[in-house]
């Protein structure tokens, strides 16, 4: 008798295809999204039906750099246009590699990219109070010009001058119901990339974009329990969920509730631009379905999907 069929949302990071520390040319991103795929090609092989939700931190800095420098030369794009054009090629990096790593392992599985415009409220708070540091250091001087250009910008934990910019809290997808066709027919979908191009609703214009960034983790539980997927797989840089991070009294957790979670991030327990929105997505996806949401290392995926490693939120 045919197993049931299973349907996954994978959450991969930015840094996973280009490193911290590391001047990724696009051979080397692409090499690294070659060595990255391992827990997505094994899910797919073992029948899941798999949506892949991909962030772009370390990209989206890249192109606002290119921004800077052929400033002179060429208008500049805004924020929204850069997060689709970095999930464009970073979708496209997926895709081919994702295409190549099934079919040599004899899947006939298609995949594709959508670009996905995700929703967010006009008014969120985060858009009047930016404070999501984004793209490289700035000179001093490059960073007068930028704030009185209109910019928000701040010194980061290293002192840098840096761009802040909102970072909504996503409401829907609004390519929804194509994710929902593509991932019907057995298509591996690759969506909501750089945590999707942020959009509001305008009363006469309809949909417009905003210059903001989406956390690509609570994209993905939006994702996921609109799919009403049941396992919502968040792959990151470290095996599990921990406290007291880098500190003696650092403490992993094989297990969450969810009030346990909530408790543990109302403390600032957890890192407020690495884990804490990690968690906070786990969180509200398993709160709105009693889904399975996992937590683990990006090649441990696998592993951690069959009960070993990682950690689990529970309801």
């Amino acid at each position: 008798m045919k197993s049931p069929t299973r349907t996954a949302v994978i959450a991969v990071g930015g840094n996973a295809l280009s490193p911290p520390g590391e001047r990724s040319t696009i051979g080397d991103q692409f090499r690294h999204t070659r060595s990255s795929l391992g827990p997505i090609v094994d899910l797919v092989l073992d029948g899941w039906r798999v949506a892949v939700v991909h962030g772009n931190g370390p990209q989206v800095g890249d192109e606002l750099v290119r921004n800077e420098t052929a400033r002179a030369e060429v208008a500049p794009l805004p924020l929204g246009v850069l997060v689709a054009g970095t999930a464009g090629w970073i979708g496209y990096m997926l895709q081919q590699s994702l295409e190549n790593a099934l079919r040599a392992a004899g899947s006939d599985r298609d995949v594709v990219t959508v670009l996905t415009q995700v929703e967010v409220a006009a008014d969120d708070p985060a858009l009047r109070k930016p404070k999501k540091f984004i793209g490289h250091g700035l000179p001093e001087a490059r960073a007068k010009e930028l704030t009185k250009q209109g910019h928000a910008i701040r010194k980061d934990a290293k002192g840098h001058f840096r761009r802040v910019v909102g970072s909504p809290r996503p409401i829907a997808i609004h390519e929804l119901a194509t994710i929902r066709t593509l991932i019907d027919r057995d298509t591996v979908v690759i969506s909501c990339g750089g945590g999707g191009i942020p959009v509001y609703r305008d009363k006469r214009l309809g949909l417009e974009g905003v210059d903001a960034v989406v956390d690509k983790d609570l994209a993905a539980a939006v994702l996921a329990t609109a799919l009403g997927a049941d396992l919502f797989l968040i792959l990151t840089d470290v095996d599990a969920v921990y406290t007291g991070w880098g500190t003696p009294e650092q403490k992993s957790f094989a297990t969450l509730t969810v009030a346990e979670a909530d408790r543990l991030a109302k403390d600032g327990a957890f890192g407020e631009g690495s884990m804490a929105p990690k968690v906070a997505a786990a969180a509200d996806y398993v709160r709105a379905t009693r889904g399975r949401a996992i937590i683990t290392e990006l090649s441990r995926g696998r592993a951690a999907v069959q009960g070993t490693g990682g950690t689990q939120i529970l309801p």
